[in-house]
């Protein structure tokens, strides 16, 4: 194997391979779970905490470049990813895309 490719081969090895394996097992064992069940429900609830909790980390306590977007800016892309997410009928991926454009937006207006 070529010198520039073993990068590549120890990011799938050591960084997809692992995460890849317990997606395609979760898939497998939740193929008879009723979608209404406690269980899922239980679970849908837990995933959606760990997203806002996520999300509030990156608007209250940013690190890096993001830190220097000011908090106005990082909750006025929320307000609109908010915003996206009800007119839409509650599409998660148009409200995560629109939030996501508003933030680096914002980040080139205020970073540059």
């Amino acid at each position: 194997m070529s010198g520039a490719l073993w990068p590549y081969f120890l990011l799938i090895v050591f960084g997809f391979l692992p995460s890849e394996i317990w997606r395609w097992l979760s898939v497998i064992l939740s193929h008879g779970i009723d979608e209404g069940s406690q269980i899922f429900t239980f679970l849908k609830t837990v995933a959606t905490v760990l997203l806002v909790g996520v999300v509030a980390r990156l608007i209250f306590a940013p690190t890096g470049e993001l830190a220097h977007v000011p908090l106005a800016a990082r909750i006025g892309a929320l307000a609109l990813a908010g915003g996206v997410f009800a007119i839409t009928r509650r599409n998660v991926l148009a409200a995560v895309l629109t939030g996501e454009a508003a933030i680096i937006a914002a980040g080139f207006w205020f970073l540059r």
